[in-house]
């Protein structure tokens, strides 16, 4: 099941539940400053990230800028500890799966969140949508040149 971590007044956490929602996925919604996110859940993101703890820190935060901390050298005991104490440190929306993390809203990477069968369906429409456009200006051009 999609989860996704969400701040009630970020905009792109609002995108990203209308998107799940336009799309049909079902998805669970942990607020962030409402509801405890769990070490297993803590580290499920962590393990999903490419660049560790720099790809899900809001580095804008008050937070962020209060603690003046080098996340890259804590332990993981004192990050779930520092996350949960400082929920504003987390980017948002952090949109995960059992094998993919999203963190923010991006209209073509959320795609990913579709099912296989669902993306190919889209991939195959939009190509003969291209094609059809690359005959119509093929069309027009011979149109002008005669």
């Amino acid at each position: 099941m999609i989860k996704i971590y969400t701040v009630i007044s970020c905009s792109s956490c609002k995108k990203a539940k209308e998107w799940m929602e336009n799309h049909q996925l079902e998805y669970e919604e942990v607020n962030l400053l409402n509801d405890h996110m769990t070490r297993e859940d803590f580290l499920k993101i962590l393990s999903l990230t490419d660049d560790g703890t720099e790809e899900v820190i809001s580095k804008r935060s008050r937070a962020y800028q209060r603690l003046n901390l080098d996340f890259e050298s804590l332990s993981i005991n004192e990050l779930v500890r520092i996350f949960d104490e400082n929920r504003t440190l987390l980017r948002r929306p952090l949109i995960l799966d059992d094998c993919r993390l999203q963190v923010g809203y991006n209209e073509d990477d959320i795609r990913k969140f579709l099912p296989r069968d669902i993306r190919q369906v889209e991939m195959k429409a939009a190509t003969e949508n291209i094609k059809t456009f690359s005959q119509s200006i093929e069309n027009n051009e011979q149109e002008a040149v005669v």
